[in-house]
């Protein structure tokens, strides 16, 4: 049985006193003994401070992404190094926005996801597709092609200790999300493709389903055989709300 995860994704939102408050609740709301994982992943900057504030919880902290050099002359970075150091257990690889606003591709993210995984992070990496992909019936090739660049250089073994995220880029922030069904499709189909290689492997991966994901939507969602939990956005920075989200996944 695999063990649902809940990872909140704050992006470039958020202050000291905000996120205190934040955790605070999270804390306040969360059971001492949960049978999900739970990751919140706020900007680097305030990474230090949330990880003294989590600590010895069921919260764990996790970053937004990460360079794939380890160490040298790339002004603006951090490496999987310094995230571990500060007490990361996560990296979000390969987000939408990342391959979309910074022109990450393939390449890189797979580059990324390997030196997280050198470091001893749980790289999260984010597949998905367009708006665009998907009217034109191109939702698995490119997945699939998302996901063989980094199998083809990291080996499906690195699957076992990394979280696959779904992420259909036409759904997030934009308040639309896919249905439970059309999620399932997917992810079904990832978990193929991973069998393809291990089919041990592919029955442990977990895979989560992000995006849009709410307290409305977020049983449904998870009621389906092949999503093991959420990357979630904007739903994050409500205690409430991600606190009904996690409550969701338990029910799983």
């Amino acid at each position: 049985m695999r063990r649902p995860l809940i990872a909140g994704n704050w992006k470039m939102h958020g202050s000291r006193a905000e996120n205190a408050e934040l955790i605070e609740a999270l804390l306040l709301g969360l059971p001492a003994q949960t049978p999900v994982d739970i990751v919140v992943c706020p900007p680097f900057v305030y990474l230090w401070e949330i990880g003294r504030l989590v600590k010895s919880s069921n919260i764990a902290l996790g970053a937004q992404s990460v360079c794939a050099e380890q160490v040298g002359a790339f002004t603006g970075e951090a490496s999987a190094s310094m995230l571990k150091d500060v007490g990361c257990r996560y990296v979000i690889v390969g987000h939408s926005e990342r391959r979309a606003i910074y022109k990450e591709d393939d390449a890189l993210v797979a580059r990324k996801f390997l030196a997280a995984q050198a470091q001893g992070l749980i790289p999260i990496l984010c597949v998905g597709e367009t708006l665009e992909e998907r009217e034109r019936g191109q939702t698995m090739q490119v997945v699939s092609r998302q996901l063989t660049a980094v199998l083809d250089l990291a080996g499906v073994a690195a699957l076992r200790a990394a979280v696959i995220a779904y992420e259909p880029v036409w759904a997030i922030g934009t308040g639309k999300n896919a249905t439970p069904e059309q999620a399932q499709e997917v992810h079904a189909h990832i978990r193929t493709a991973v069998a393809g290689r291990d089919a041990k492997i592919a029955a442990d991966v977990r895979i989560l389903y992000g995006g849009s994901v709410k307290a409305a939507n977020a049983r449904e969602l998870f009621a389906m055989p092949d999503v093991d939990g959420g990357l979630v956005g904007g739903a994050s920075l409500k205690a409430d709300e991600f606190l009904k989200i996690c409550a969701a996944a338990q029910t799983h």
